[in-house]
């Protein structure tokens, strides 16, 4: 199982940074969703 997650990493290399920036963003959406009706 190991071994098949390291070839799956390997050949996904750039899409993975890719998936990893948006799912950064999409987090940082809803955190800030979720603080900004306390600043009203």
């Amino acid at each position: 199982m190991l071994h098949q997650i390291r070839t799956t990493a390997a050949r996904a290399g750039d899409t993975l940074l890719g998936d990893a920036i948006g799912a950064f963003a999409l987090m940082v959406t809803l955190i800030g969703a979720l603080f900004l009706p306390a600043m009203f």
